[in-house]
């Protein structure tokens, strides 16, 4: 195989000691530890919302109420709509910013992006009947399309917005849940949908001295307009003559450093982990297109993209863009050359997954001008080590005269912060404005990523519940925790677009919810037994998912470099959506609601 490598312009070996190396280097001691929880002394990078106005306050709320839903982003919004398609209306969302949209919400930094395409990510366009402006829909269009979903359904009287959760706590006597909000509400539930998604809680770099620093500081999630001036689209022109650094280079930073750089007067971008950055090509809807698109279209579509991602042959790749390029051909092939063992299939899919990467390598030389930034860019990991991102502004960016790349990969991350500037390798760089492309609380243990405390049967913490590892049926619901149920990752199927896995995963309980509602359940949660069983369905994946993660670059996806101590990739249905997906209709088909008691 190595012979093979050879043929193909590299040397395996080398590849696989390069990929080592460039690991070790950046794995720190305090793993997924070395993020700041936005609370305390942080609380301000996250506690102010720039888009409503400041002082909110209201009388609290004391009310019994059929189903409360926690989150109003795509997950909510997408429990909501399967809930009113199952005849359900009694409902409630709990949301914490001052409109729908979640991550949305928040996330309005400059050039934000959806990064699979619309017309599979934004849910419910075909029952909305609206068509996405562009391939890949801008932060601006997505915000509105979760209006539009929330208008549409009638929610927005049934929504209780600027309002957080402290505790779920479940009331034996009652037969409910009793939600306690920031606000003093006692919201009384027979019924909790948790669908908070995986992108919920903002989270910093844990470098000293952050708190030291008296210019100006922002974490992406709360970009600061008001200071820099512009909007979503960028023309930042407070940034005119101001020294401007962004820690950070996952996906956040691919799109924001182009229009940080097209306005600041110097822009230093520092970076621990290249990421990967392969093309974008987006471009406008084409209206005859559309028009010719058939009922089902979109499932159609989602489900071509999620067998793709299972590594399946299609035959049409309806989608077309840098994903499915991945997809193909980092993938073993089919029919009568297909490998015949598990050690030949991986060894023919490490070969594709060298090539491809030797191609993004390539992309970087052919793109920036300084050989020096050029070699920092390059990443040396296996292409899904790290969620991939496309876009064709961010590496020219870096030949801009005002543009400087700071490489922190040898100290493992940035040094301090100074009162005036940060301090990397060393030297210290003075600058106006400091923001934070670090990212969310995606792979940090499961009390600080929900940041609320949920309490079962007997006062029983789900935190302590869970201690040992997740125990679900399907990844939805848990013993011990009555009529309660979590959309996300969470030994469940995952895919790269995930507002298809929330979609599926929404019409899913809200089928549970319906069915215990029409039969007169006072509640429903799984037995031991049913439990025992999908957690053992899941144990039997995590065997050849633990070598590829370990083997990584430190981040969320392995949990720093460490993905048997919690990563949410660690413990999923491996066999892909489309096939769990099956697996639930066929379960729904029985209509005998297996593995769940009703009493």
């Amino acid at each position: 195989m190595d012979h093979e490598g050879h043929e193909m312009g590299f040397d395996p070996d080398e590849l696989r000691e390069r990929y080592r190396a460039e690991r070790d280097r950046r794995i720190r001691d305090n793993g997924a530890d070395q993020y700041l929880e936005i609370t305390g002394q942080y609380a301000h990078f996250a506690d102010h919302d720039p888009y409503v106005e400041a002082g909110f306050t209201r009388a609290p709320i004391n009310d019994e109420i059929d189903i409360a839903i926690i989150g109003g982003g795509f997950s909510g919004l997408l429990a909501a709509a399967r809930l009113t398609e199952q005849g359900v209306s009694s409902f409630r969302i709990v949301e914490a910013g001052g409109d729908f949209g979640g991550t949305w919400y928040w996330n309005r930094y400059p050039g934000a992006q959806c990064d699979t395409e619309s017309y599979c990510y934004l849910p419910l366009l075909e029952e909305l009947k609206y068509m996405p402006k562009e391939k890949y829909s801008f932060a601006a269009e997505i915000f509105e399309h979760s209006q539009r979903i929330g208008t549409t359904y009638n929610l927005y009287d049934r929504t209780h917005f600027q309002t957080r959760v402290n505790t779920i706590d479940w009331d034996e006597e009652l037969g409910r849940w009793h939600i306690r909000t920031d606000h003093a509400d006692d919201l009384k539930a027979r019924f909790v949908i948790m669908a908070l998604g995986t992108a919920t809680r903002a989270k910093l770099p844990g470098i000293e001295g952050i708190e030291s620093f008296k210019g100006h500081a922002f974490h992406t999630s709360r970009w600061d307009y008001d200071y820099t001036g512009g909007d979503t689209t960028g023309g930042m022109t407070k940034l005119a003559g101001k020294r401007v650094a962004i820690i950070g280079t996952g996906a956040t930073a691919i799109q924001c450093v182009p229009r940080v750089a097209a306005d600041a007067g110097h822009l230093f971008v520092f970076q621990r982990t290249p990421s990967t950055v392969d093309w974008r090509g987006n471009k406008p809807t084409e209206p005859q297109w559309w028009a010719s698109l058939q009922p089902g279209w979109q499932r159609e579509r989602r489900e071509n993209f999620g067998a793709q991602a299972a590594g399946q042959s299609v035959p049409v790749d309806l989608i077309e863009d840098g994903w499915t390029d991945i997809f193909r051909t980092v993938s073993a092939p089919k029919g009568p050359n297909r490998p015949r063992t598990k050690e030949e299939r991986d060894r023919v899919v490490e070969l594709a997954d060298f090539a491809k990467m030797e191609q993004l390598r390539a992309r970087v030389d052919t793109t920036v001008s300084d050989p020096d930034a050029a070699e920092a860019l390059k990443p040396w990991y296996r292409v899904m080590c790290k969620r991939p991102t496309f876009n064709d502004e961010f590496l020219a960016a870096f030949n801009r005269d005002n543009v400087t790349l700071v490489d922190v990969s040898d100290a493992k991350g940035v040094q301090r912060i100074t009162e005036t500037g940060v301090v990397a390798n060393g030297v210290e760089y003075q600058v106006d404005c400091i923001i934070y492309a670090s990212g969310f609380e995606i792979s940090a243990e499961f009390r600080r990523r929900l940041g609320m405390e949920v309490n079962g049967r007997e006062g029983q913490s789900l935190f302590d519940h869970w201690a040992d590892g997740l125990k679900t049926l399907h990844g939805f619901t848990t013993r011990g925790f009555p009529n309660w149920f979590y959309i996300g990752m969470s030994q469940n199927a995952f895919s790269v677009n995930m507002t298809s896995m929330f979609d599926d995963q929404a019409r899913h309980i809200a089928y549970i919810v319906a069915e215990a509602m029409r039969r007169g359940a006072r509640t429903v949660e799984p037995s031991p037994a049913a439990v025992e069983d999908w957690v053992a369905t899941i144990n039997g994946f995590k065997v050849g998912g633990l070598g590829f993660l370990e083997a990584c670059t430190p981040g969320y996806y392995n949990n720093e470099g460490a993905p048997q101590a919690g990563s949410s990739f660690f413990g999923a249905y491996t066999p892909g959506t489309n096939a769990f997906n099956e697996l639930l209709e066929a379960w729904r088909a029985t209509d005998e609601l297996p593995g769940l008691e009703l009493a």
